[in-house]
């Protein structure tokens, strides 16, 4: 039986204007996931704008008993089961919905994307490359897509696979993979961040690729153009600081343009799975700092004054920048221009970016 305190989490995170750093930081603030959504109505007030609609009690309570029927459960941040390389992350997914073996987020993660119109050549390297490592005893994270995606997981099901999908864990995307994706929910893991019925959109495969890139130790690309979904998991991996891998390619293939730029860059040159194994090995002996939502004693930063919003509003613009240039130039305390961010957010006015980049809405 959910408990009042997971209920209000979910009504948080379900509403609009309330990402993973709002949420993180309305809890943070104020104790308790109730606490903070007692406070939004003020705290929008003072941002300018109206509060956001908050998720009705109803339709986390309709939504909860949905993912009781399909055999799937919640995992929220803070607690045992959640993995703690995610939660590294500062826009870790505040709940993931589970279908599968939970037991594979104890073992050490790989994560391998590609091109979704890959060649034969490029499937069965990722196969085989999946299969390999699987045998050594990684457990393979990719996002369920055509062509590398599908590959990965195909490779890597016998010996333990996770899924990230974009939609929700009722959703089959794309539809020709529903088989595989019914066989991954029995023998390996989906996760999704989506609630059930949530057909997937374009703005919710970038999310998917932080959560593919903060699961793993590492992020293999295997045949990317310049430009495509595959880096921006890559981007991602790097911004966890996380080891990012590459199989180089033709120049003469445009599906090998991405990958070679990564190496380029500085990416580590992939040809078989003793070279993922040996770029990681320094990942898996680290010690992890497990991000934990203990607020009994919640310090409230002080309130903003009209005047200090206003140093912070003027900062700002459609521009996205990061909070630290506006801290650095408004010459306030961190915690205030924190504070005012999160009421211009509350209010409809901020939007967050990766990198902790914001911009007026």
């Amino acid at each position: 039986m959910a408990s009042e305190d997971q209920i209000a989490r979910l009504r948080l995170i379900r509403s609009d204007n309330i990402g993973p750093v709002t949420y993180f930081q309305l809890l943070a603030r104020f104790g308790s996931a109730q606490a903070a959504i007692d406070a939004i109505p003020d705290l929008a007030a003072r941002g300018g704008g109206r509060a956001p609609k908050l998720a009705p009690r109803a339709a986390i309570a309709r939504e909860m008993e949905r993912v009781a029927e399909l055999g799937a459960r919640y995992v929220f941040l803070g607690q045992g089961l959640y993995p703690p390389l995610l939660a590294e992350l500062e826009t870790a997914p505040p709940a993931l919905i589970a279908k599968g073996h939970l037991t594979l987020l104890d073992k050490p993660a790989i994560a391998m994307v590609g091109a979704r119109n890959a060649s034969a050549a490029a499937c069965r390297f990722a196969r085989t490359l999946a299969q390999n490592l699987g045998q050594a005893g990684a457990v393979i994270v990719s996002g369920l897509a055509r062509g590398i995606d599908t590959a990965a997981h195909d490779g890597a099901l016998e010996t333990g696979t996770i899924a990230v999908i974009a939609g929700g864990i009722d959703v089959f995307y794309p539809p020709e993979n529903e088989e595989r994706q019914r066989a991954i929910g029995e023998r390996g893991l989906v996760l999704a961040e989506q609630p059930p019925g949530v057909e997937p959109r374009a703005r919710h495969f970038p999310y998917r690729n932080r959560i593919i890139a903060g699961l793993a130790h590492g992020t293999v690309v295997v045949e990317a153009a310049p430009n495509s979904g595959s880096l921006i998991t890559a981007r991602c991996a790097t911004e966890a600081g996380r080891e990012v891998m590459a199989v180089p390619g033709s120049p003469l293939d445009p599906r090998a343009q991405g990958c070679n730029q990564l190496i380029r860059e500085g990416a580590t040159l992939i040809q078989n799975a003793e070279d993922v194994l040996e770029a990681i090995r320094p990942f898996t002996i680290r010690p992890l700092a497990q991000k934990t939502l203990d607020y009994a004693a919640p310090s409230a930063p002080p309130d903003a004054s009209e005047t200090e919003r206003r140093i912070v509003l003027d900062l700002l613009s459609p521009t996205a920048v990061p909070v630290d240039e506006i801290v650095r130039q408004s010459a306030l305390a961190p915690a205030i221009v924190q504070t005012v961010l999160l009421e211009l957010e509350l209010a409809g006015r901020l939007e967050r970016h990766a990198g902790g980049k914001v911009s007026l809405a």
